[in-house]
């Protein structure tokens, strides 16, 4: 039987299957958290009841800034307390997440006088060191996300963004993704045959591994509409390796760039209006509306908001379903 999308009164979300209404709840809400420069690499840290993320990239010479907002308030929705630099250059700062010991890990793009890496940040000291900065002496594109799965190992998207939008020199390597071993050092390609592979996420029980194809979106602006603008799927073998390569879900309109999965196994991804959800068989259920939402993730105590970065707002979006701590 079809379904015909239905908007509720508010234009704050549209729904394509009736269970789409059970994980927003009957009190669906879509406040305002922040009036701010909010781009990429939210990650909520529960330890500080604090969002972290990443700002737009100004034009000219690029400098983008980690940013940490306090918050405020033990219940949905919480108040914007105190916005913090972090640190500003960030050798162009891109996706983030927490690792199993509650560091920040960074996707650094990297500019041409610096080399791109993944590094690690202490959130009290504000230390900073590498994870990875090279593959078999060849150096990294703009690496764009990053997961740590439950073992350590640190797995990261590298599109060659950078070099076409000019702060990066030519490609030494293909828009792959890795998995670094910490415990070994090891660093493997585990995906070669992506456009602009973006962002990625682990099942709840980490035995699939989706990853974003951002390619419609080449130069800033630009959509090609024949060009990758989905969300494909792996069976992780071994813990280790990539097989099963088959399409998920189709993004439109714009490119699935963000992408978060909860403890249900529904999949959320980015697109040009907003944050879309997806059964485990990858059907579109609905859509949460957010004008110019970049990026997104999981928070607060229960780890069932949704926090969503619109370039110039944060929204917060209370779920009946938490986010799952794989992803």
């Amino acid at each position: 039987m079809a379904h015909s999308p239905k908007t509720n009164d508010g234009a704050s979300f549209t729904v394509t299957r009736e269970e789409f209404r059970k994980l927003l709840g009957a009190d669906f809400q879509r406040p305002v958290l922040i009036e701010t420069n909010a781009h990429e690499g939210p990650v909520y840290v529960a330890a500080e009841h604090a969002l972290c993320f990443t700002t737009v990239p100004e034009p000219g010479p690029k400098n983008i800034a980690i940013m940490r907002l306090q918050l405020a308030g033990d219940a949905f929705p919480f108040t914007a307390e105190k916005l913090e630099t972090v640190r500003q250059p960030s050798n162009m700062a891109n996706g983030m997440t927490l690792d199993r010991e509650g560091r920040l890990v960074i996707c650094e793009q990297g500019t041409k006088e610096t080399n791109a890496q993944i590094s690690r940040m202490d959130l009290k000291t504000r230390e900073a060191e590498t994870i990875v900065d090279q593959w078999r002496g060849l150096r990294f594109n703009s690496p764009n996300d990053v997961v740590v799965k439950s073992d350590g190992t640190v797995w990261f998207t590298d599109p060659n963004y950078g070099a076409i939008q000019g702060f990066k020199n030519t490609p030494e390597v293909g828009a792959f993704v890795y998995r670094h071993d910490p415990a070994t050092g090891e660093t493997a390609v585990v995906a070669d045959s992506f456009n602009k592979p973006n962002g990625l996420a682990f099942s709840t029980d980490e035995s699939v591994l989706y990853i974003t194809d951002t390619g419609a979106n080449q130069a800033p602006g630009t959509y090609f509409v024949d060009l990758p603008h989905h969300v494909r799927a792996f069976d992780v073998e071994d813990g280790q390796h990539l097989r099963n390569d088959r399409l998920f879900a189709e993004v439109s309109p714009g490119v699935p760039d963000g992408i978060k999965v909860d403890t249900q196994g529904h999949v959320y991804t980015s697109s040009a209006t907003g944050v879309q959800v997806f059964t485990v068989q990858g059907d579109l259920m609905g859509e949460i509306f957010a004008p110019g939402v970049a990026n997104f993730t999981f928070g607060g105590p229960n780890n069932d908001v949704v926090f969503i970065l619109g370039d110039t707002r944060i929204w917060q979006v209370k779920l009946q379903v938490a986010g799952a701590l794989t992803s």
